[in-house]
């Protein structure tokens, strides 16, 4: 039973000891999300900071909006976190979708989708040791992944699904309670087969969950109001934050049942202690 964690971003100088605690559990993944024009801790730099830290757990984006970064930097930076984790590193990509991280990019926001398209062939071209472009050698290190990290895509668009079987590994969907999450795992696996893809995609699914005293749930439905007020669900999203060690067993079990070869834990709040309470409720 794979599970993963995802880090709280409410105290980044909290996230050494997350990451500690979490390499001597039995969690599987830590898991970091990305923005720009938010108070987050930028997650290339912070998950190799905790890679550095640990020596089992393996690390991810959830998900790195990959339009907003320089494709050729973006392939040095994602190989040397590949290599220098000993292939601990998972990408999790996806589009985004706030107006402000791209005016901040300098990017068209109505092109990310067509930018992301464009980027995975170069990543890959560059993961595998080729020459970049044109008149442009090759981009190193070697990731220590042959052709490159785990790559999850993350969305809900019918896009996101095709990306899957034509540049992943896999699907990472996000807060989407298991009846609704099984249509988006048969659309990606569609999609996989499609393109005569071997085996099957990995499916990784994400809930929200806080668990601890009345300050941890204040503190994590505080922050996850913050984190969604842009996109004008925010009720939905604080109904859907699971609190009991009940509610969390069962919803994990309902994505397992469902396909899911992991599920992502995405912790709201800093306090650390949420590593045992979650451990000791599902393991």
């Amino acid at each position: 039973m794979n599970i993963g964690l995802g880090l709280p971003i409410d105290d980044p100088a909290q996230l050494l000891t997350w990451a500690r605690r979490a390499d001597a559990s039995p969690f599987r993944t830590l898991g970091l999300l990305d923005r720009l024009v938010y108070d987050n801790p930028e997650p290339l730099i912070t998950l190799a900071t905790l890679a550095g830290a640990t020596s089992r757990i393996r690390i991810q984006t959830e998900v790195l909006i990959a339009p907003l970064h320089t494709t050729a930097l973006l392939a040095k930076q994602t190989a040397t976190l590949d290599r220098l984790s000993g292939g601990r590193f998972t990408l999790g990509i996806g589009v985004g979708g706030r107006e402000d991280d791209c005016l901040a990019a300098g990017i068209d926001l109505h092109r990310r989708g067509r930018r992301l398209d464009e980027q995975l062939t170069r990543l890959r071209r560059a993961w595998s040791g080729e020459p970049y472009g044109e008149g442009v050698g090759p981009i190193g290190p070697a990731p220590t992944t042959p052709g490159g990290p785990e790559v999850l895509f993350g969305g809900f668009a019918p896009a996101a699904l095709e990306r899957v079987g034509r540049f992943g590994d896999g699907f990472l969907g996000a807060a989407l309670p298991p009846t609704f999450m099984s249509k988006l795992f048969r659309d990606a696996e569609t999609a996989w087969h499609k393109h005569d893809r071997p085996g099957r995609p990995r499916l990784v699914a994400q809930a929200n969950v806080a668990l601890g005293p009345d300050s941890t749930l204040d503190r994590a439905r505080r922050n996850l109001r913050d984190y969604y007020a842009f996109s004008g669900h925010v009720e939905y999203m604080e109904a859907g934050l699971l609190t009991t060690a009940q509610q969390i067993r069962e919803t994990a079990d309902a994505y397992f049942g469902i396909g899911a070869d992991e599920v992502m834990l995405y912790c709201w709040a800093s306090d650390a202690d949420q590593i045992d309470r979650l451990a000791d409720a599902l393991f």
